[in-house]
């Protein structure tokens, strides 16, 4: 027994290994090609991004997109999942093919989708108020069609979370421990339910955010230059500074993975805790 333990632990080092050198050579190559100059090693690829025309902008343009797309997706998804769960038990088959669709509708394809709506709009709702509301959609300054796009991209990611954090959690319980102790529903929901779904909710937030800091193809059709679509164009002219926005969106996301990672053990300690107490 011990004999098997110890190869299954060499088994696994080995699996690290190779998955560490996968990730960590192309990484160091980009960083090593960010820095590379003919005079020697240079940092002016990353000194020189905070005043690289259109970072700025693109990044918080970027971040706001993820933000409001995390909000609406979480508005739309948690409530819905909830109800099902509580009332409705047999619709959760119609729920997960409705959320896992997007999955088979490529990006190209469901842009193209929504150029042929937008263009629709103005040659029919010329004379209607909704008229205004396809302008207000596509506004450079932050285009809320992306934010219809990405929500529905991140749609099955952020199902796939919470349905994994709610299988965890016995909700009808709750709500009725909650309902019996005065508490009316949308308090059981929140103050009980919601709380219990903490890492469920991180992991919805950061695969929505990863996607959204990442989507290249509808933003680039639609005409727009969130973060992904300003390191092509600037890749076209500058590649140093080009991989050096990528390694440091890497490393973001990585930082952002390891808090996501950091905040579930916490929370798995405080319950375990708890319950021993």
């Amino acid at each position: 027994m011990a004999q098997l333990i110890s190869r299954l632990r060499v088994w696994r080092g080995a699996v690290l290994l190779l998955a560490g050198l996968y990730f960590l050579v192309p990484m160091a190559a980009s960083v090593w090609f960010s820095i590379d100059d003919v005079d020697g090693i240079s940092f002016a690829a990353y000194t020189g991004l905070l005043s690289a025309p259109g970072f700025t902008d693109s990044l918080v343009l970027t971040l706001e997109l993820a933000a409001v797309t995390v909000v609406v997706l979480l508005l739309l998804l948690v409530p819905a999942m909830i109800a099902v769960r509580i009332g409705a038990p047999r619709l959760r088959p119609v729920l997960e093919v409705v959320c896992t669709l997007p999955l088979v509708v490529p990006p190209v394809a469901l842009t193209a989708g929504l150029i042929g709506v937008l263009r629709w709009g103005p040659d029919y709702l010329m004379d209607t108020p909704f008229f205004q509301t396809f302008v207000f959609v596509q506004q450079p300054e932050f285009p809320l069609v992306l934010v219809v796009a990405y929500v529905l991209m991140a749609l099955p990611l952020a199902y796939r979370a919470l349905d994994s954090g709610l299988r965890a959690v016995d909700v009808r319980t709750l709500v009725e421990a909650a309902r019996n102790c005065g508490a009316s529903w949308p308090r059981a929901v929140l103050s009980v339910v919601v709380p219990n779904l903490r890492g469920a909710l991180l992991s919805a937030a950061f695969l929505t955010l990863a996607l959204v800091l990442g989507e290249f193809t509808t933003a680039s059709i639609l005409g727009y230059q969130p973060f992904a679509v300003w390191i092509y164009s600037v890749g076209n002219s500058q590649g140093q500074m080009s991989v050096a926005v990528s390694v440091l969106s890497l490393l973001i996301t990585w930082v952002l993975l390891l808090l996501l990672a950091a905040a579930g053990r916490e929370r798995r300690h405080k319950t375990a805790a708890a319950t021993t107490s």
